[in-house]
């Protein structure tokens, strides 16, 4: 510990933090700088650089990484139409490759020779952090003191609090109804009242939605256009990254979309049971399915579609910087070249319906599809053969089973 004089700490300002910054001072007598992103998550976060001021942090850094978030993670990952385990849009695993990132570049800017973070020993960000700053520096230390110190409950934390003078919020003082963790993409809610997964979530646990019941009873139409394969407007209005998927949270939220109770297979080893709210992505991934299915050909979108999983699978374990993950970026890149145009949706109590969809770079051809007369632009005798080939082997195979019986 005495080897290792300056630390960077992913810090919130909240209660956990706060007493890991602390922490971090008795047992390392080093200076701690905090760094707090801004990712959209609703928070006002001058609360906590006042706090670290009061803990005697010199250098603070609180940094709006919306645009970077949704541009350079958010969007990359929503070419895919990226989903782990079928359902989950990823919206906790996509922003901590960025704190990381943000935090090894801090430590370069002030010679620091460890982060810490404050992720637990039973869940997946501990993890994700860690590969994280492997892939980017594998000389920085990284200090989990989850996984380090003797605290074993809430009540240990709080008696560690009041002992130094860290302010304790209220509704701290008891045992937490459920943890959140919040971002522009979505928020997520576990633990607690939410332990059991046979009972259902009380309301109170959503936060970025209204209930689908409550919605208006007057469907909503928006319009998304599309620029190789990233949404760039809505209704003919262009926006910045960070703007258009606030603007698509407001419309979902209005309309009760985005709400998922998932059971997921943590990359650890167990089960856990989680709300997440996702009303933006819930319906972008619909529009850009939608405007893929315009453009791109069917083999592309069939392969696409293939390494999809796989793609979900590394972001959700952590290995955003890994090559494997670059490599199948580059290919889910260049599927979406001409991935343009606009997607009509309607929103309406819950569903995402999609009703229109148009590109200057259709594969769609109405000559081919038409049951009216196509001008000889397809040959219907063609199928015949087309079928006896495709048939060859069936029939070969069904030819031997037969001579056995």
């Amino acid at each position: 510990m005495s080897d290792i004089k300056k630390i960077v700490l992913s810090y919130s300002g909240g209660l956990d933090t706060s007493i890991i910054l602390k922490w971090l001072q008795q047992q390392y007598q080093a200076e701690i700088i905090t760094f707090t992103a801004d990712l959209g998550q609703g928070e006002e976060l001058e609360p906590a650089r006042k706090k670290a001021e009061m803990m005697g942090v010199k250098q603070i850094y609180i940094d709006d990484l919306r645009e970077e978030f949704v541009r350079d993670f958010v969007f990359p990952m929503f070419r895919a139409n990226t989903l782990y385990e079928g359902t989950y849009l990823l919206g906790t695993s996509i922003a901590r490759p960025l704190i990381a990132k943000r935090l090894v570049e801090i430590a370069h800017e002030t010679g620091a020779d460890a982060i810490a973070h404050g992720a637990t020993g039973k869940g997946n960000d501990q993890v994700r952090f860690e590969l994280a700053v492997a892939a980017l520096d594998p000389k920085l230390e990284v200090i989990a003191p989850w996984r380090i110190w003797d605290f074993k409950s809430r009540t240990d934390l709080i008696d560690f609090a009041e002992k130094n003078q860290i302010p304790v919020a209220k509704d701290k003082r008891g045992e937490a109804p459920f943890s959140v963790d919040a971002n522009l993409l979505h928020s997520s809610s576990e633990g607690k009242v939410l332990e059991d997964p046979a009972v259902e979530p009380p309301p109170y646990v959503y936060m970025r939605t209204i209930a689908p019941e409550d919605a208006p009873d007057a469907a909503t139409y928006v319009e998304i256009g599309f620029e190789k394969g990233d949404p760039v407007s809505i209704d003919g209005v262009h926006l910045s990254p960070a703007e258009l998927l606030t603007k698509l949270n407001d419309l979902g939220r209005d309309n009760g979309i985005g709400r998922l109770d998932l059971v997921e297979n943590r990359y650890v080893g167990m089960k856990s049971r989680g709300v997440y709210e996702t009303p933006g992505g819930t319906i972008l991934i619909a529009a850009h399915r939608a405007i893929e299915s315009l453009t791109l050909d069917r083999e592309a979108a069939h392969l696409k579609d293939s390494i999809m999983p796989r793609y979900a699978e590394l972001i959700y374990y952590g290995f955003w910087f890994a090559p494997e993950r670059l490599m199948l970026q580059a290919l889910i890149d260049k599927s979406q070249e001409h991935v343009e145009g606009t997607v009509r949706l309607k929103l309406y109590k819950g569903n995402v319906i999609v009703v229109g969809r148009a590109s200057p770079n259709s594969l769609y051809s109405d000559t081919l599809v038409t049951f009216e007369d196509d001008r000889g632009a397809y040959d219907q005798k063609d199928a015949a053969g087309f079928i006896r080939l495709n048939a060859l082997r069936l029939r070969t195979l069904a030819a031997r089973d037969h001579k056995r019986d």
